[in-house]
């Protein structure tokens, strides 16, 4: 267990080194190199997920890039050798804006692009290929799909390519993808209203208004010479009558982790919500078999009515596996690994026995083992599961330093491809052999971090509530003298962790930065450390995890000497927001300052205006209604009167989770008792920040509000 890390110029070492022009925050003593500011943060050029060609020798990745001036966002693509571990990656052109690059069976590369060489073209998204010359240098792509009638979204390859799977939003009374005439159900004019009914299930999702009658629905085509032939053929069956409903990937975050092939390309398993009335009170994910003829889909997981999900096939198609959830409406349940013998009919829970909630799911080549990823204490490695004794190995791939592994594919001759990053460093590509110490292959932005000033990251336990054992991380500047002003970072979640991971909203490093000694708790309720630790928040939001935050502040204070704990600010978004607004009238006079990031003010009105009713429902053991004292036990809104501490509130108008009247409920309250306050309002931004402009202003906004308060010569 790794208890001291060093990020940064240290670390960047083993890359080379490359100062990066910093913005100016002001001298820190101590610092050689300049920090890392919110513009490195903004425009640090960033590593999406690897595909690999069917023999594993050849992998093809992106790197968006983000212009430091204009702060427009590109995406660039590489081709690399993985048998030339040591050769450079080759610059694809492919001349389109491409995404979603992947290699067919022809060992063509596959992508989608709303470009056309052809000016004249309508612009719609459609699916093309390129062949890939002996050099590496892709030929002129040609159209594999284009659907006038409805835009394609993603889509998934049969592996002996055979077949493609289309998925976009199409209405369900449509036989094909997209109907000229189709006419959105929920818009029936004359004037702009939207017009829902009760039974329609969700009015909103996260950040979009819903559109009764318009899912996300598969199509699959079969390939002839690389093009796909026909219409397209519903895996949710042609009639809605004997088919389903459904939106499928799953909205608002499904992809094609939720669809595969069979290995001969004649059956088509997919992940599916139904949409009906009861959508947004449950957790029901269900697993389903399409034949691709158009027939009503066949139900895989009738027996489960929690969550099932990520369906693999095995290489020889015995078998498929899946993610698995056991208690239904609860969405931080265990996810477990079962298995269907596809012949047999016989079902198994691999890791019934094993505590860790697997993320991620893929065979190994030799059809005998799944390599998963889990979370574990403040690391996410990755685990072999024998699928005949339901063993569960732990992978030394980055053996003491694992961090966050992700995008993992298991290579046809035993090794793995990767990707790795830490609260250090943004990810980088690594390669394994026979599943061994890991090497990285791309220098994505480890040498530009190497050109800044290091950080230092110290995990620590202590006994937290209930004496049970709790983990923390301080992130500070390595070389920065005391005494430091501290920060205590809550997560969301709840049920979450602000584990060894890179961030790209809120980060650590970039806040270290600044000067701060930032301290962060995975309180009770946090995932990584047990199911059992997860699931005893439930009915408790502000109690175990408020004394946690406590103990561990005092415990951080006490390890490390440079920490000036007499001045402090808390921060927080989502649940993290709502503990701020709670620690505000629990325990007011600790901190200078709160800044608080869509955090829950009034449990009542969240209750009736928030979407996914499910999670409010687990948490507090019911509905509004049902659990009033609970709710009530628990409200921010109740402890206004002990309010007094500055704080910086922060929303976005198109979050449906916390909607943005909770944060200017929260401003009211602080505007009537006459605290120092300020309130940032984003219209184009939903439950998180994403634009690069507004993440710096967010970032600028933040780093004054703490540097208001935290300074020396800062008010009483």
């Amino acid at each position: 267990m790794r208890n001291f890390l060093v990020f940064g110029a240290v670390a960047a070492a083993a890359l080379s080194a490359l100062p990066l022009a910093a913005q100016d925050t002001g001298p820190i003593p101590g610092l050689t190199a300049p920090p890392m500011s919110d513009q490195d943060l903004v425009t640090l050029p960033r590593l999406g997920a690897p595909a690999v060609n069917a023999a594993g020798t050849l992998a093809v990745y992106s790197v968006t890039v983000t212009d430091p001036e204009s702060l427009d966002r590109t995406p660039s693509h590489y081709l690399r050798d993985l048998t030339k571990p040591g050769a450079d990656a080759i610059a694809l052109n492919l001349g389109m804006q491409a995404s979603g690059l992947t290699f067919g069976a022809d060992g063509h590369l596959y992508f989608l692009s709303s470009e056309h060489p052809d000016a004249s073209a309508a612009p719609r998204t459609r699916l093309w290929r390129a062949a890939l010359a002996a050099d590496g240098m892709p030929g002129t792509p040609q159209i594999v799909a284009d659907m006038p009638d409805a835009a394609i979204a993603g889509f998934k390859l049969s592996p002996n390519g055979n077949a493609v799977a289309l998925w976009g939003e199409v209405a369900r009374t449509c036989p094909t993808f997209g109907c000229a005439d189709a006419s959105p159900q929920h818009l029936p004019g004359p004037g702009t209203g939207r017009l829902y009914d009760a039974k329609d299930g969700f009015v909103r999702h996260w950040d979009r208004w819903a559109t009764p009658g318009t899912h996300n629905r598969i199509f699959t085509f079969p390939l002839k010479d690389g093009v796909a032939v026909g219409q397209g053929v519903p895996a949710d069956g042609i009639d809605p009558a004997t088919g389903i409903t459904a939106d499928t990937p799953t909205m608002p975050f499904g992809g094609a982790e939720e669809l595969a092939f069979s290995p001969d390309g004649t059956v088509l398993y997919f992940t599916a919500r139904l949409a009906n009335a009861a959508e947004p009170t449950s957790t029901n994910l269900d697993i389903y078999a399409a034949d691709l003829t158009g027939a009503p889909p066949r139900l895989l997981t009738a027996g489960n009515q929690a969550t099932d999900t990520t369906p693999v096939p095995s290489p020889d198609g015995r078998y498929l596996a899946w993610l698995a959830m056991a208690r239904p409406t609860y969405e931080a349940d265990k996810l477990a690994v079962q298995l269907l013998d596809l012949k047999t009919g016989e079902m198994r829970n691999l890791t019934e026995t094993t505590d860790l909630s697997f993320g991620s799911l893929a065979w190994e080549a030799d059809g005998k083992h799944l390599i998963a990823t889990a979370q574990k204490v403040l690391d996410t490695p990755a685990f072999r599961i024998d699928t005949k004794t339901g063993k569960v190995t732990e992978l030394n791939l980055m053996a003491g330093n694992e961090a966050h592994i992700a995008n993992l594919v298991p290579l046809p001759g035993g090794g793995a491809l990767f990707t790795r990053d830490s609260l250090g460093n943004p990810a980088e590509l690594f390669l394994s052999d026979g599943m061994g110490q890991a090497r990285p292959i791309t220098d994505v932005a480890t040498t530009r971090m190497g050109g800044l000033a290091s950080i230092v990251t110290r995990r620590f336990s202590f006994a937290g509530a209930e004496g049970d054992t709790v983990w923390g991380q301080i992130t500070r500047l390595a070389d920065q003298e005391g005494p430091i002003p501290a920060i205590l970072y809550i997560h969301g979640g709840p049920q979450g962790s602000f584990n060894d991971s890179w961030s790209t909203r809120w980060n650590p490093r970039v806040l270290a930065s600044q000067g701060y000694a930032v301290i962060s708790i995975d309180f009770h309720g946090s995932t990584g450390y047990g199911q059992a630790f997860t699931d005893s928040i439930r009915g408790d939001w502000g109690g175990k995890p408020l004394e946690d935050l406590r103990k561990g502040m005092e415990a951080a204070l006490a390890l490390d000497n440079r920490i000036d704990g007499d001045r402090a600010c808390a921060m927080g978004a989502s649940y993290g927001g709502f503990m701020v607004n709670w620690i505000a009238g629990q325990w007011p006079d600790r901190f200078d300052c709160i800044v608080q990031h869509d955090g829950l003010f009034d449990m009542r009105s969240f209750y009736y205006s928030t979407e996914e009713l499910w999670f409010p429902r687990w948490d507090f053991g019911g509905s509004y209604e049902e659990q009033r004292d609970t709710y009530e036990r628990w409200n921010p809104v109740n402890f206004v009167s002990n309010w007094k501490t500055p704080m910086l509130v922060v929303t976005g108008e198109q979050d449906f989770r916390v909607p943005y009247t909770q944060g200017l409920q929260s401003f009211t309250a602080l505007q009537e008792r006459g605290i120092p306050a300020q309130l940032l309002v984003f219209p184009d931004e939903n439950h998180w920040v994403l634009g690069a402009r507004n993440s710096l202003q967010w970032h600028r906004t933040v780093f004054d509000w703490l540097g208001r308060w935290l300074t020396k010569d800062a008010p009483e």
